[in-house]
């Protein structure tokens, strides 16, 4: 999973962070669904960068403040002392802010992660797409609610959105979590599936499509998620923008079952997930 920047900006305007691939060469395909003894998965950090700039920002303030009051203690000690409580507050929020950014990374996005992965009903038996699968969060754990069913994760592996992104690390935290036989790993962009349609019983897309800049490419990446599901297949798209646009996309498509929830507060923004069926 992997989040806009603040302020509505992206970390990179030349391709969407996670927001991934199609049908292209095969980065893996694990053999093993016995865990690697000792090894711990790792989903890594969403936006490294911002949560580094949030801690950043944090001490500067308070620095800015600290000097105000020392160079005015003597001749203004109220109003030295007044301006500096007032930063070291504002610094308090930003630092608050990377905590809670990064709690959303180790934390918090595991446990949404299984709330999502209840919300789609798997039978055991599907054939999954997760586009802008990142670390496998999700891939790993609809592996596991898996009996015959096989998951194609796609990604991009874009460091800059999620830290330590690549292909071998969703290979390891495969093989850490027992599941590596149940998931294939590729790239390439979500955009323009190499796949036939009424390919996959059920899609996913988690925190990925936000990271295109132009409406065009998250609608036709919605579209695109729409066409390789099965007819009567499932749909699920979380994430941290557009929710609503998504929803329209897909009943213009003509999805069924189309619902919009909240999914709660992560990253310092509020989510949402929508459903639906071909």
């Amino acid at each position: 999973m992997a989040k806009r920047g603040s302020g509505g900006k992206k970390t990179e305007n030349a391709a969407p962070a996670t927001a991934t691939s199609a049908g292209t060469a095969s980065l893996s395909s694990a053999s093993s669904n016995v865990a690697t003894p000792g090894a711990e998965p790792n989903y890594g950090l969403d936006l490294p960068a911002e949560i580094k700039a949030m801690y950043s920002r944090g001490a500067w303030t308070f620095a800015f403040g600290f000097a105000l009051w020392f160079m005015n203690r003597a001749e203004y000690p109220g109003p030295g002392a007044s301006m500096m409580a007032a930063l070291a507050a504002v610094a308090a929020v930003f630092v608050w802010a990377g905590w809670f950014m990064t709690w959303s990374s180790r934390h918090g996005k595991l446990k949404l992660r299984d709330q999502l992965v209840s919300m789609l009903a798997l039978s055991g038996d599907e054939k999954v797409l997760d586009a802008g699968c990142g670390l496998g969060l999700m891939s790993i754990g609809i592996a596991k609610r898996l009996k015959s069913g096989k998951i194609t994760a796609v990604d991009v592996w874009n460091p800059q959105a999620l830290s330590g992104n690549s292909a071998n690390a969703a290979q390891a935290n495969a093989r850490a979590e027992g599941v590596a036989d149940r998931i294939r790993f590729e790239d390439g962009d979500v955009r323009h599936f190499g796949y036939p349609a009424a390919n996959f019983d059920v899609a996913v897309s988690c925190a990925a499509l936000h990271m295109f800049d132009e409406e065009i490419d998250r609608d036709t990446a919605v579209r695109e998620l729409y066409r390789v599901v099965k007819p009567g297949g499932k749909l699920l798209i979380f994430d941290t923008s557009f929710v609503s646009r998504y929803a329209q996309v897909l009943r213009e498509c003509g999805a069924s079952e189309v619902k919009v929830t909240s999914t709660g507060f992560l990253w310092c923004r509020f989510t949402q997930t929508v459903t639906a069926r071909k």
